[in-house]
């Protein structure tokens, strides 16, 4: 009885013999292959491999958290009348001794609609009758806060602190009103967030469970 050929990850077997698919979509004979390619091939499957199983485990270890907390949350509100969680549904959670916490966060996911544009068009009105240099402060927060991001989004955080300037100017408050009347909520997106410190008074240090931050 002859030995079968166990044949290397991705090659396939056509008319009883040994095949690599290229990334177009050819058959090349396994023998036409290079031996480097046929190692950085297996190299990255392996990897590729264990990526996948890591991604599903961790998927399932965010469902069984979220599982846990909503069960805490009913479980104190059946036995005790406690409501644990703000209205958001923003929850932290530490361990009896303060060294470890679990935080759940719901943040929205917002966009800006067209009143945004006539928003810009009043700041740009207030600030070119304004005497040159009186805002030079200013016009760098505007200008921040109107620009586009690498994603093509306005930044949203240098917006909001534009909004907290105190400006009785009739048309900066119109403007900021336009800027309020633009913001439209899309959706949310939950994160769960482990931290942990050597002691009650200590600083919180995360408990990274992502490739870049470990």
């Amino acid at each position: 009885m002859a030995s079968e050929t166990t044949l290397p990850p991705g090659a396939v077997e056509v008319a009883g013999k040994p095949y690599m698919q290229d990334a177009k979509g050819n058959l090349v004979p396994l023998s036409l292959v290079k031996p480097t390619d046929l190692l950085m091939d297996e190299t990255v499957r392996k990897m590729a491999g264990y990526a996948a199983e890591l991604s599903a485990q961790i998927a399932r270890f965010k469902g069984h958290c979220f599982d846990d907390v909503g069960s805490l949350q009913a479980l104190l509100a059946q036995e005790y009348g406690a409501v644990l969680g703000g209205p958001k549904g923003n929850i932290s959670l530490t361990t009896f001794d303060g060294t470890m916490k679990v935080t759940v966060q719901v943040a929205d996911q917002i966009e800006f609609g067209p009143e945004l544009q006539e928003a810009k068009k009043l700041v740009d009105e207030c600030l070119g009758e304004w005497s040159e240099g009186a805002g030079d402060e200013l016009r760098a927060v505007v200008n921040r806060a109107f620009s586009v991001d690498k994603e093509g989004q306005i930044n949203r955080a240098e917006l909001f602190m534009l909004m907290r300037v105190a400006i009785e100017e009739p048309r900066w408050v119109r403007a900021m009103d336009a800027v309020r009347d633009s913001i439209r909520i899309i959706g949310s997106k939950t994160y769960i967030r482990f931290h942990r410190r050597d002691a009650p008074d200590g600083q919180w240090r995360a408990i990274p469970i992502d490739l870049a931050a470990a």
